[in-house]
């Protein structure tokens, strides 16, 4: 019982500090908009991220581990990854620049990071309308890529619970055939330390998987996204 207090308590304090320097963050970039380029508001993105991963481990004894850094793409990519938590959203903004995210149209829409958010040149897509939210990440990944900002995918569209891969949706490969990208595809267990929808963060060392990258080729939508999945997959029940 002792123990589950102590648990409550430091993510209480994590949070107080989260949701501080979020305000503080995305005010300071919402002010300054005007006059801060595109790589600059990235560059205020990765400040914010690597307090939240600092403060995280000061407060709640979270750790992590990158392998496969070398596999990081250096020229824009699709990057397809398992969703267990909002904690691998952070790492990747640090991890891959400039990048864009795609997330539900609603997220932009939230106090302060929301509306920092939407400076970044997110791909905000409606989920309630499937065939519009396919058209709408195509259009719009295609133009990030050609930009020279790497997409972020998560291709279960929600979080799955710790040792969980969902089966994925065909976006992202069908993306990278359209724009002739290759995909980068990254596996973790983040869920262990930053469980989905629970209040409580536990300690450990989270680690992270990044894969060689994946090039369409001759193979379908359907090829495309069974190979990614497969990876991830046996990557994440190998960290589970």
């Amino acid at each position: 019982m002792l123990a589950r207090l102590f648990l409550v308590l430091r993510s209480f304090i994590f949070y107080i500090g989260f949701y501080s320097g979020t305000v503080f963050i995305s005010t300071f970039l919402i002010i300054l908009f005007p006059v801060i380029p595109p790589k600059g508001r990235q560059i205020f993105t990765g400040i914010w991220c690597s307090f939240v991963l600092g403060w995280l481990q000061i407060c709640c004894g979270v750790k992590y581990i990158v392998y496969g850094l070398e596999n990081l793409p250096k020229t824009p990519a699709i990057i397809l990854a398992n969703h267990q938590s909002n904690w691998e959203a952070i790492l990747f903004y640090k991890l891959v620049f400039p990048l864009s995210p795609i997330l539900k149209k609603e997220l932009i829409k939230i106090p302060f990071w929301g509306w920092a958010m939407r400076l970044l040149k997110p791909i905000a897509i409606d989920r309630s309308k499937p065939r519009e939210a396919g058209r709408s990440l195509i259009l719009q990944g295609v133009d990030r890529l050609q930009n020279g900002n790497s997409v972020l995918v998560f291709p279960e569209g929600s979080r799955s619970n710790y040792g969980i891969v969902k089966r994925f949706s065909r976006g992202g490969a069908k993306l990278a055939i359209t724009a002739k990208t290759c995909i980068i595809p990254i596996a973790h267990n983040a869920g262990f330390c930053w469980p989905a929808h629970l209040f409580i963060k536990r300690p450990g060392v989270i680690t992270v998987v990044v894969g060689e990258k994946m090039e369409p080729g001759e193979r379908d939508a359907n090829e495309l996204t069974t190979d990614v999945e497969c990876w991830i997959s046996k990557k994440v029940a190998e960290l589970s």
